[in-house]
């Protein structure tokens, strides 16, 4: 008799959950109106795309077909004009046969780290594009 009792089935949980003091779940630490809402990396995402759209509304004909990208660090092995310093950016020519267009990458931790704060950041990211762009049209950084 006793092997036809069967073992007591749990209760189940509410979809509630709470922590081990009963309080439940809380909201987030700070409400999206907040700056520090955003993270850094999309803090930086932004003023790269500002820096861009001033760019483009000068020169949009001549940067439509350019491709800009973000990479958190530059690569290990640095270019040899570049091992004296870290590069906050780099100019990668079109390669027609490869189907490569030209491209400007900028390195997100290297010009983080050297900004104190949000308005710094983004007078450092349009000058290095400047830089960069100007590079690619062959034009002095001070004329765009």
């Amino acid at each position: 008799m006793d092997d036809l009792l069967l073992p007591a089935i749990p209760a189940r949980r509410s979809a509630r959950r709470r922590d081990r003091r009963g309080r439940g779940l809380r909201g987030p630490l700070l409400p999206p109106t907040l700056p520090g809402w955003r993270t850094r990396s999309e803090e930086f995402d932004d003023a790269v795309l500002a820096a861009v759209e001033r760019l483009e509304k000068r020169w949009g004909r001549r940067l439509s077909s350019v491709e800009f990208g973000v990479e958190e660090v530059p690569p290990s092995d640095p270019s040899p004009w570049e091992r004296d310093a870290i590069a906050l950016g780099r100019y990668f020519p079109a390669d027609p046969a490869a189907g490569l267009a030209d491209r400007i990458v900028l390195y997100r931790r290297p010009i983080q780290s050297r900004c104190d704060d949000s308005t710094e950041l983004a007078l450092l990211v349009e000058e290095v594009l400047r830089e960069h762009v100007a590079h690619m049209l062959g034009r002095d950084p001070e004329d765009l």
